[in-house]
C-alpha cells in the first residue's frame, strides 16, 4: 500500500509559501551532525532554493568527526558552517532539522526564536511554541520526511542529493534493520537507483588515522560486562561520534542486549545507549539513567545523552561510570554486580 503523502504535501507547501520573501534562512543541524541531520538540512536548503530562489545557510555546533561523515561532506560537497561563526540576527527564518529546541544536542541559543522544526525524535514541549512543526517519531529518519517534501513539490533529485538522502536512511535504520517505517522503505528503494555507487563506496570505506584504532583498543580494554549489559568508558576523546560507533560495534557481542558507552569531549560527557531488545525503549531508559545529570533522548533501540560541564579527570569519569552503571542496572531491574572484563587481564 503506497505511503500517504498528504501530510508532507500540505506542510511543505505551507513552509515554502511562508518563507517566501522573508529574508535569509538559517538551517540548524544538531551538534556533531550525523548523516541524517546533514541530509535533512541539505534537502531543506534545496527545497527552498528551487521553490523560492532563496539561499539558506546550514550550521552546526561541534565537529564532524566520524570518518564516514567527513567523507560524505567532502564527496557530496555539503557546505555547512560552524554555528559559532553565524550571527542569528542576520537571519529572518530559523529552521531546525533532526533536532528540536531545548533538547541539549544543538548549540543554537535557547532564547532565540525557532520558526520551523522537522524531526523524527519524540516531540519536546519547547517545540510546541514554534510556528511550523513536523515531528514524526514513528519515522526511522528525518531524511525520509524531507524526501517526501521534495517529491510533493516536484523538486528534481540529482545524484548527489539522492546519495546523501539514501545514505542517511541507510545508516539511521541500519539498512532497514531497525526502527524503520514504510515511508523509509519506499524512500530507500526509490533513491538507491539514483545514487552514485562510487561515492557510496568511498563514504562507507573511509581511510582513518592510526589513532582511530587506539580508541577501538581502549573501548575493548575498558569494557565491562554485567550479565547481558556491557558498559565501556573511552575517557578523553577528540571525536564525539566515536562513542556511538563503538556502541554499535560492541552490541554485536553474543549474549549482550544493552550497551552503554561514554567519553568526555570538550568538557561534556557524551553517552550512547544501544539495545537489541524490542521490548526495551532506549530513549526512555537513558532519560531515567541520566535524570538530573544532563539531557537525554532517543528512539526504541538507539539513544544518546550529554552531561556538562564535565571534568576530564579520569577519577571523576570513573566515578560517573559507576553511577551510570548502577542506575542502568536499577532501571533494567537487574541486580547490582561487579562487571567482568571483556578481554582477559
Amino acid at each position: 500500500m503506497p505511503v500517504d503523502l498528504s501530510r508532507s504535501a500540505e506542510f511543505s507547501t505551507a513552509i515554502v509559501e511562508w518563507v517566501r520573501g522573508k529574508g535569509r534562512i538559517l538551517i540548524v543541524a544538531h551538534d556533531n551532525p550525523d548523516p541524517d541531520s546533514l541530509a535533512a538540512a541539505f534537502a531543506l536548503k534545496q527545497l527552498f532554493w528551487v521553490k523560492t530562489n532563496m539561499e539558506a545557510t546550514i550550521a552546526f555546533g561541534g565537529i564532524i568527526g566520524r570518518g564516514e561523515n567527513r567523507a560524505m561532506v567532502r564527496e557530496l560537497e555539503i557546505n555547512a558552517q560552524p554555528l559559532e561563526k553565524v550571527d542569528p540576527d542576520e537571519y529572518a527564518v530559523v529552521c531546525m532539522v533532526d533536532t528540536q529546541p531545548g533538547t541539549g544536542n544543538n548549540s543554537f541559543p535557547g532564547d532565540r526564536e525557532v520558526h520551523i522544526v522537522v524531526d523524527h525524535h519524540p516531540l519536546r514541549e519547547a517545540t510546541r511554541n514554534c510556528r511550523w512543526v513536523d515531528v514524526r517519531d514513528d519515522f526511522g529518519s528525518s531524511a525520509t520526511i524531507l524526501f517526501e517534501y521534495l517529491q510533493c513539490q516536484d523538486v528534481y533529485i540529482g545524484t548527489k542529493l539522492a546519495t546523501i538522502l539514501y545514505y542517511a536512511i541507510k545508516t539511521e535504520t541500519q539498512d532497514l534493520g531497525r526502527e524503520w517505517h514504510q515511508a523509509d522503505r519506499e524512500a530507500y528503494l526509490k533513491l538507491f537507483p539514483l545514487c552514485n555507487n562510487r561515492i557510496l563506496y568511498t563514504i562507507t570505506h573511509p581511510r582513518v588515522p592510526r589513532e582511530y584504532f587506539f580508541v577501538f583498543n581502549r573501548a575493548l580494554e575498558n569494557a565491562r560486562v554485567h550479565d547481558r549489559v556491557l558498559v565501556f568508558n573511552l575517557y578523553q576523546i577528540d571525536n564525539p561520534d566515536i562513542v556511538a560507533e563503538m556502541a554499535d560495534f560492541l552490541l554485536r557481542m553474543e549474549g549482550v542486549d544493552v550497551v552503554l558507552g561514554m567519553g568526555c569531549f570538550n568538557e561534556r560527557e557524551i553517552l550512547s545507549l544501544r539495545t537489541a531488545c524490542l521490548d526495551l525503549v532506549a530513549g526512555e531508559i537513558i532519560r531515567q539513567v541520566v535524570a538530573d545529570l544532563g539531557t537525554a533522548g532517543g528512539h526504541s533501540m538507539t539513544a544518546g545523552a550529554q552531561i556538562k560541564p564535565m571534568q576530564g579527570n579520569p577519577a571523576v569519569q570513573k566515578e560517573l561510570e559507576a553511577t551510570l552503571t548502577r542506575r542502568l542496572l536499577d532501571v533494567l531491574e537487574m541486580p547490582s554486580q561487579r562487571g567482568r572484563r571483556l578481554l582477559p587481564a
